[in-house]
């Protein structure tokens, strides 16, 4: 057991902290906005994380895990701190914004007592800035030891809690042999249950290893929305291709669901910050590849948009939308660079009326755009639409057997939009629906139905890939 801080409670820090607690540290977590730290101090969840409303509800009634806003408190109480905070794109778009961290820091050196610490980044970096933060410490030469370690996140928004617990790897930059220890310490619980590797490098390697997973990922997406758009030309079925090749162990399926691209607050800013940066330093060829991906991914908006009108049959100006997702992905209420609000966007300019229902993102919506239309309930979202959009996988949406027959009920039009690829189209099919997805040949409720290799196989053609085989 260990006495941590977690400076910064956003979607990173907060579930981050609590899971820490469930490991057995003490944790104190550090938020500077009064307003949010409060509540997270009553034990309330102030945004949705799977898993993490009933861990934050748990260790503040035991004490385990309490906030504050007064940094010196957290100085005197921890031996380890985590610095959480937010590393958004600058203005112009050139890279991060890093003074958060630095200014944690920098907040942080003079009130340590005189006790051996060690500073732990979370945050997400372009390469060089921890020997700049290394700067700062060494420049302040506190008359204690201040180790500095680098430990990206690699967690999936919707599993953060889980991906804490149980993660896949654990990557430290070093900046010192000692930090090990406190590195070795604070996650013993995790790595005791074996089966998890433990990654200890310098600090360089790790700040490239974060963006370049984060670089990865988006190309795998980009690349499977690209096969789409060659899908829709040729008449192929992209949900096939996407399982034929993902049989292959060097490419496997983990992100190889076509959809309306990636979003939410770290690919977007991340693959930004790294396409600059890599430019910065004269890697052109790594370059020209990223910017790449950022096309393909912006461009998925606008092919949904087309497949919307083309289940529409022509403009949709003046139609009734149900629209069911404003969360950038299932599993979270966060609604930064959604790809659904997006799309809803697009719709919008061309004359149609989205109605927005999220099981939980609908005041994250509202908040970030009023001037949209939104529904209380998926009845209310569904009733009297000429169309039914799916823009955020949720399960209720893609998984409810009785859904196509109770929106049956309630629609103008049996016609399905699913431009995330999750659902499977058979009960659709059969209750009168005709379903349209990116990548696919539309499909009508004249064709049957069968089931091939455990995948549902519509009109003699095209897999139905497994809806959890979908983009972290």
């Amino acid at each position: 057991m260990m006495r941590i801080s977690v400076i910064g409670c956003g979607h990173l820090g907060a579930p981050h902290a609590a899971a820490m607690a469930e490991l057995g540290h003490e944790v104190i977590g550090v938020e500077l906005d009064p307003d949010k730290c409060k509540v997270l101090a009553t034990g309330v969840a102030p945004f949705y994380e799977a898993g993490f409303a009933e861990l934050l509800a748990a260790h503040t009634a035991t004490g385990r895990l309490r906030f504050t806003a007064d940094l010196a408190e957290a100085a005197d109480f921890a031996d380890l701190h985590f610095i959480a905070v937010g590393t958004p794109l600058r203005a112009d778009g050139s890279g991060y914004d890093t003074s958060q961290v630095a200014g944690a820091i920098d907040a942080l050196l003079p009130l340590l007592p005189p006790r051996p610490v060690t500073i732990v980044g979370k945050s997400t970096v372009t390469v060089g800035t921890v020997a700049q933060l290394q700067q700062i410490i060494n420049d302040y030469a506190p008359a204690t030891r201040v180790d500095l370690v680098w430990n990206p996140e690699f967690l999936r928004e919707g599993h953060a809690v889980q991906d804490s617990l149980y993660p896949d790897r654990i990557v430290a930059g070093l900046s010192s042999p000692e930090a090990r220890a406190a590195i070795e310490e604070v996650y013993a619980p995790i790595l005791a249950r074996g089966g998890v590797e433990l990654i200890i490098t310098d600090p360089a390697t790790a700040e490239v290893l974060k963006s370049a997973a984060n670089a990865f990922l988006t190309t795998k997406i980009s690349f499977i929305n690209a096969m789409a758009e060659v899908c829709e030309i040729t008449g192929a079925d992209v949900n096939t291709v996407a399982y034929g090749i993902g049989i292959d162990k060097r490419i496997g399926h983990g992100g190889m669901r076509p959809g309306i691209g990636y979003g939410g607050g770290c690919l977007p800013k991340d693959v930004a910050a790294f396409t600059h940066r890599v430019g910065q330093l004269g890697a052109h060829d790594a370059h020209g590849l990223l910017t790449a991906v950022e096309q393909v991914n912006a461009g998925r908006a606008k092919a949904a948009v087309e497949l919307v009108e083309k289940a529409n049959g022509g403009p949709i100006n003046g139609h009734t939308i149900a629209f069911l997702g404003a969360a950038f992905k299932a599993g979270t209420s966060d609604v930064r660079d959604s790809p659904a609000l997006r799309l809803a966007a697009g719709l919008v300019e061309h004359g149609a009326v989205p109605v927005i229902y999220d099981p939980e993102a609908l005041d994250a919506a509202r908040k970030l755009h009023p001037e949209f239309i939104y529904a209380d309930s998926l009845d209310q979202a569904l009733q009297a639409a000429d169309l039914v959009v799916i823009g955020t996988e949720w399960q209720e949406f893609t998984h409810d057997p009785g859904l196509p027959v109770e929106a049956a009920e309630l629609v103008r039009r049996k016609v399905l939009v699913d431009v995330r690829n999750a659902v499977a189209a058979g009960p659709w099919l059969i209750a009168g629906w005709e379903v349209w997805q990116l990548g696919r040949q539309p499909q009508r409720p004249a064709y049957p139905t069968h089931q091939t290799h455990g995948l549902e196989e519509t009109h003699g053609h095209g897999h139905d890939v497994d809806p959890d085989l979908r983009p972290a």
